[in-house]
């Protein structure tokens, strides 16, 4: 099997994984099964809804059944060796080690009020390993040695904090009282170029975005979709680097995908654009 069938074959096990996983973490009322932590005295105390703890604990709830997908597909599981790395974990084939493909966790909430769109994620950074395909830093592998690059991806939605009372302790004997501080997850697998779009998602740090529309994730619809794997590559590892005229007698840097394929004599029409207005038919 060729390195291109390892990877359709890998994706069409990861979307039958996260199958299984609506049961493993909701209760039959679609609220996340972890209420909170315990201490040795049996006082159970609720998480907060931080963005980044609820990442975390769900990455660790969820590790036992990474553990037996990657068993029952003949994987090796390689962590993260610091935590900036990238990926979270590599799954490495034990027939054949240099077919390796990155699983990535990627959890965002959706948002109260645009229910259709999501908060959005980052997909990595396009900087030093991802312009230099045999750089080492900050990358468990080589970025050109995997196979594959996959985000394992937990849609849901946070809980108002008026019905969470983080104040407070509860003893065992309550714990199915406790509110969860998230619920109805939406689970996705997706390969990170098909969900990319054309901005940075952090600030000032060199992360690639994702976008926002949650239809569109699910069907891996994103910016790059139809353009192709070798656009996001060319348009991220450039990002920002091209110079051009501005029309106004002054210079300006490409940091949008339409003037960077125009840049490139490419076809604009295969963009697909973000869909971040209310859905036809949607009165919300």
């Amino acid at each position: 099997m060729n390195p291109k069938e390892y990877k359709i074959e890998s994706e069409e096990q990861l979307k039958k994984f996260v199958e299984s996983l609506q049961v493993y973490v909701s209760t039959d009322d679609g609220q996340w099964t972890v209420k909170g932590f315990i201490d040795v005295f049996q006082n159970v105390y609720t998480i907060s809804s931080d963005t980044k703890i609820v990442s975390k604990i769900l990455e660790i709830h969820l590790f036992p059944k990474i553990l037996d997908f990657a068993k029952q597909y003949g994987c090796k599981i390689v962590l993260a060796e610091h935590q900036n790395y990238y990926p979270d974990i590599s799954l490495v084939k034990a027939e054949n080690e240099k077919i390796k493909f990155v699983v990535d966790f990627k959890t965002t909430y959706r948002l109260p009020h645009k229910p259709y769109l999501c908060n959005g994620f980052t997909l990595g950074s396009h900087g030093k390993y991802f312009e230099d395909r045999s750089s080492t830093k900050n990358i468990q592998f080589p970025y050109g040695s995997y196979t594959g690059h996959f985000c394992l991806g937990i849609i849901y939605n946070r809980v108002d904090n008026a019905t969470i009372d983080e104040t407070r302790s509860y003893d065992l004997s309550e714990l199915q009282s406790i509110t969860s501080v998230i619920q109805d997850f939406q689970f996705f697998v997706a390969e990170k170029w098909r969900i990319a779009s054309d901005k940075s998602g952090s600030g000032n740090t060199a992360n690639i975005g994702s976008i926002n529309n949650i239809e569109d994730i699910i069907n891996g619809s994103g910016m790059f979709s139809k353009l192709g794997e070798e656009w996001f590559d060319d348009y991220w590892m450039n990002y920002r680097k091209i110079t051009v005229p501005d029309g106004k007698g002054g210079t300006q840097k490409i940091s949008n995908l339409k003037d960077f394929v125009s840049y490139r004599r490419g076809d604009t029409s295969l963009i697909v654009p973000k869909r971040n207005r209310v859905p036809k038919g949607d009165s919300q």
